[in-house]
């Protein structure tokens, strides 16, 4: 897992800002979607791909800008002229001070969230090949992700609504969030997912938290778990490709249950390093 450090901010494009709007209710945290259009025709992207947002200072310990990865949530979208439009999808965030105990506004994702229409922001990248769409349509996908984790699977249906209508293979969805509102794209408010697939090969597991009000991910955990057995066996087809998302939690809670599901801690690791080796194995885990 790459540090922030490790990436190249060299090659940068301005951004404006067409469109922003909150996707979650106001009782919950808040979420945006933010599009934004990129005037440089040497500006290209994958799924899966992610950019850097350079927020400028002065920063905290004499820091001038300030750096953070969002990946990229919808397909590529070019326009006559050369421009082209990338969304983000960005949860309001805040930290506690371990020493004070004083609430801290992040810093890219509350500059972010801020924005008005028209705007203008500094991107880098893109960066990572972590989602590599596989190019034939046989292919069993299964996306495991929370949180904004869902971002790169949303890109994911788009592409195969828009340009792989002739999908056969299985695409399965196991999406943990707190509460029914926190599931982004597929809320009162936005629900726009129902439209990127064909029902008969997609399926879509939503497991929401039973303690809402603490920082936890069993809602993932749960839903795994009660979905083990045929999470393991569709892994047995050598069609299968996995892709995980999300912070460290989100990989840990698969992995437990995974183990339990194989028998031994031995016959999941041997089972996760042929799927690497094979190319079938994804994931953009942040810290």
């Amino acid at each position: 897992m790459s540090e922030l450090s490790d990436y190249d901010r060299s090659y940068q494009h301005g951004a404006t800002v067409i469109s922003t709007e909150r996707i979650t209710p106001d009782d919950v945290p808040e979420v945006r979607s933010i599009m934004l259009r990129i005037d440089q025709p040497d500006f290209t992207y994958l799924e899966g791909q992610h950019v850097g947002v350079i927020v400028p200072g002065p920063h905290e310990f004499g820091h001038e800008t300030h750096f953070r990865l969002y990946t990229i949530a919808n397909s590529p979208v070019q326009h006559p002229g050369d421009s082209t439009e990338i969304e983000l999808c960005v949860r309001r965030c805040f930290y506690i001070d371990e020493f004070s105990g004083e609430e801290h506004p992040g810093i890219a994702s509350n500059y972010l969230c801020d924005l008005n229409v028209g705007d203008n922001i500094v991107l880098s990248g893109p960066y990572g090949s972590a989602f590599n769409l596989p190019a034939d349509p046989d292919t069993n996908l299964l996306m495991i992700g929370s949180g904004t984790g869902i971002a790169p699977f949303r890109a994911f249906m788009q592409f195969i609504y828009e340009h792989q209508q002739d999908w056969k293979g299985q695409i399965v969805l196991f999406y943990g969030a707190r509460t029914g509102m926190e599931t982004l794209y597929r809320n009162d408010l936005k629900n726009d997912l129902d439209k990127y697939y064909d029902q008969k090969t997609f399926r879509a597991f939503e497991g929401l938290s039973k303690r809402p009000w603490m920082q936890t991910d069993d809602g993932l955990h749960n839903v795994l778990e009660e979905n083990a057995v045929d999470i393991w066996e569709l892994m047995q087809d050598p069609k299968t490709h996995v892709y995980l998302a999300g912070l460290e939690n989100t990989k840990d809670n698969f992995e437990k249950v995974m183990q339990e599901a194989a028998g031994s801690n031995a016959r999941w690791r041997w089972m996760q390093e042929e799927m690497k080796e094979q190319e079938r194995w994804s994931e953009l885990i942040y810290s």
